[in-house]
């Protein structure tokens, strides 16, 4: 059973995965942080707002703190923006490029007999008579 395991583990796509999952937190991170010390402050100097951060409101006591949501958004769009730019976009370029190349479903085959192209629906060649089944 321990072989078994070490066998699933060990197969291409767990592994894919997990370095996936650990990439995209990494990533994740990274651009949570530009968000909040970078564009974050940029964008409240532009728009003369301290910080998006610190913006919230209270009501009955409770504090709503929409400025995290703000940065939680822009972070969101900006991980989606990575992702389909440097991820689908590529990917979609080499399946279109990889799809260009690739023939196209037969219309003939070979006879077994005589090894001449014919129709695909023939029932006998042309060339030599013989009976394709």
């Amino acid at each position: 059973m321990l072989q078994e395991f070490k066998k699933f583990l060990l197969r291409g796509n767990v592994v894919d995965l997990a370095v996936g999952v650990v990439i995209g937190a990494a990533f994740g991170t990274v651009v949570t942080a530009l968000v909040t010390d970078l564009l974050t402050p940029l964008i409240a100097a532009v728009a003369k707002v301290p910080d998006f951060s610190g913006m919230s409101f209270a009501l009955n006591g409770s504090r709503f703190m929409y400025g995290h949501f703000i940065n939680a958004l822009i972070s969101f769009l900006l991980i989606s923006t990575a992702v389909f730019f440097l991820v689908v976009k590529p990917i979609n370029v080499l399946v279109a490029r990889s799809r260009k190349g690739a023939p196209i479903d037969p219309t003939t085959k070979k006879c077994p007999e005589c090894l001449s192209e014919i129709p695909l629906k023939a029932k006998r060649c042309a060339h030599c008579a013989q009976i394709i089944e």
